[in-house]
């Protein structure tokens, strides 16, 4: 059986706090693992929260602030040390190639994994399975980031009743899928379509365009909210959202599933971003993040 769901490792902006760690999240998506934005502490947030190495299929890093990827060094070695069998992927800005190098190899040890660099350039696709195609987008922050989405291939639900009612059974029900029409019934007359589910994860960024390419239509959004509204001014001079910006853009863009996340230390108590969310007009599904939580993805509609 097939699990898809997020699995949150911390969620702290630049400064983590007691309740806090860094930043780190694993999505999990029918037996592949990409980790997104190792921070520090991710290795032992991924032992408390039940992820091994050998989950992981894939690193995106959205940007090389410390708070995203000081996390590698140690991630990397484990991948390593417990000589994970399948190759392991990592995506990350172009532009911050020599930060990337100087983390790999930060200290010492065997490599025994291959671990193959993907750099992202721009806006575009860096990877298609037959689950999902991963791209990337570029965002607006002080260093060069980029937002990254995940999109499952729409398929197709077979409507049994229409199938019945034009005599079409057993293998024959196969062969119209493949071949798109049978004895004059053509596969859209006796199905319909079922929409892939789509991710997006959009961190440290101000407002702009690619945020809402990312978010747009996605059963669910990751996404910052480093600082409530009355701070917006602060949001603007460090480029980072508020949870209402934040909150606007899952509206406007048909989210199903917003989670908030990335916390600036000067608040405390988490709960006030759920209160500022609802009061921006957000009704659907919400989860304001905590670390070692378990997210699934929202159920499908059709």
């Amino acid at each position: 059986m097939s699990v898809r769901e997020l699995v949150v490792l911390g969620t702290a902006s630049q400064v983590p706090t007691r309740h806090r760690n860094h930043n780190g999240y694993v999505l999990l998506w029918d037996g592949q693992g990409i980790l997104f934005d190792p921070g520090e502490g991710t290795q032992r947030q991924m032992l408390r929260a039940g992820i091994a190495a050998h989950d992981l299929h894939r690193i995106c890093v959205t940007h090389f602030h410390g708070d995203h990827s000081l996390g590698l060094p140690g991630v990397i070695q484990r991948i390593n040390l417990d000589r994970v069998p399948h190759d392991v992927t990592v995506h990350f800005p172009r532009s911050g190639q020599h930060f990337f190098d100087r983390l790999r190899y930060a200290t010492a040890y065997r490599e025994s994994v291959a671990l193959i660099e993907q750099p992202v350039d721009g806006n575009g696709q860096l990877a298609v399975s037959s689950s999902f195609a991963l791209d990337a987008v570029r965002l607006s922050h002080p260093v060069e980031s980029f937002g990254y989405r995940i999109a499952e291939p729409d398929g197709r639900r077979m409507r049994p009743e229409l199938l019945a009612a034009r005599g079409i059974t057993g293998p024959d029900v196969g062969l119209l899928q493949r071949e798109g029409v049978l004895r004059g019934v053509a596969l859209d007359e006796v199905s319909t379509v079922r929409r892939g589910q789509r991710f997006a994860f959009v961190m440290d960024t101000r407002l702009c365009d690619g945020v809402y390419a990312l978010a747009e239509g996605c059963d669910m959004l990751v996404i910052e909210s480093t600082f409530l509204d009355e701070d917006e001014q602060l949001a603007v001079d460090h480029g980072h959202l508020t949870v209402g910006q934040a909150t606007r853009v899952a509206m406007e863009s048909g989210v199903r599933h917003l989670v908030l996340t990335h916390f600036s230390q000067r608040y405390p108590d988490s709960r006030v971003f759920e209160q500022q969310a609802r009061e921006a007009g957000f009704d659907g599904e919400l989860t304001v993040a905590q670390d070692l939580l378990r997210v699934p993805l929202p159920k499908r509609t059709t």
